[in-house]
């Protein structure tokens, strides 16, 4: 079985990279695609901070060529493989659900995240950069998109005002992410991923100026901060 995953976890990478390849990409839902167009929403980060996937795909890819390579039968590598597999999966199908339903793709990427996080908390101690590393950048990121996501039904769908609906989605995204971090004691790639994406809103935020966006964010980026004498590496 270890063979086995190592090869699913390679071709789900593949998968997974050629996903915006073969679709158009994504850089946000289309504010039509909400009862309530959602048009420069502020729980959103600025569109440059979504360039981050072209790094998560890359690495994500390259580490599991190497696990396949030079790492099939490391038991090492073996627990982390099973939920990777799964998230990726799902991710590859993830930009073309996205086009077609935010509540849809809401529900995958949380399932997305769910995988990742699990498989940060199985990785092993060998590898870092191939093993680690790139799990932990990808997990961060779906941490706070699956947020987004769900910050965007919630003012898309008219249960709260924009700025309400950005504030729950970011504070919810910081309490998984420092709890995360936290219990993680180490991949602290994690919490800068994190940290990167809520630039990303205070960017998107800053004209007009949201302070309670802001304010939110700046103090997430804070506690993240905060928790690096937690970590172990």
């Amino acid at each position: 079985m270890t063979r086995l995953w190592a090869i699913l976890l390679a071709v789900a990478a593949i998968a997974f990279a050629a996903a915006p390849i073969l679709t158009s990409g994504f850089n946000g839902f289309d504010p039509s695609q909400f009862p309530v167009p959602q048009d420069n929403p502020p729980v959103q980060p600025a569109g440059y901070a979504f360039s981050i996937w072209g790094l998560i795909y890359a690495w994500l890819l390259v580490g599991a060529l190497f696990g396949l390579v030079r790492r099939m039968n490391d038991p090492d590598w073996a627990p982390m493989r099973p939920p990777l597999v799964v998230s990726l999966a799902v991710g590859s199908i993830w930009l073309w659900v996205a086009q077609l339903s935010p509540v849809a793709a809401t529900v995958l990427i949380w399932v997305m995240l769910a995988g990742a996080l699990l498989s940060l908390f199985r990785v092993g101690d060998t590898d870092r950069w191939l093993q680690q590393a790139p799990v932990a950048i990808y997990a961060g990121w779906l941490t706070a998109a699956s947020c987004v996501s769900l910050g965007l039904l919630i003012a898309g769908y008219g249960l709260l005002p924009a700025t309400p609906a950005a504030l729950v989605a970011l504070g919810f995204a910081l309490v998984i992410a420092v709890a995360a971090q936290y219990a993680l004691h180490r991949a602290p790639e994690y919490g800068v991923t994190v940290i990167w994406a809520l630039i990303g809103v205070i960017v998107a935020n800053s004209q007009p100026f949201n302070a309670a966006v802001v304010g939110l964010a700046v103090l997430g980026i804070l506690a993240i901060l905060g928790l690096r004498g937690t970590d172990t590496e």
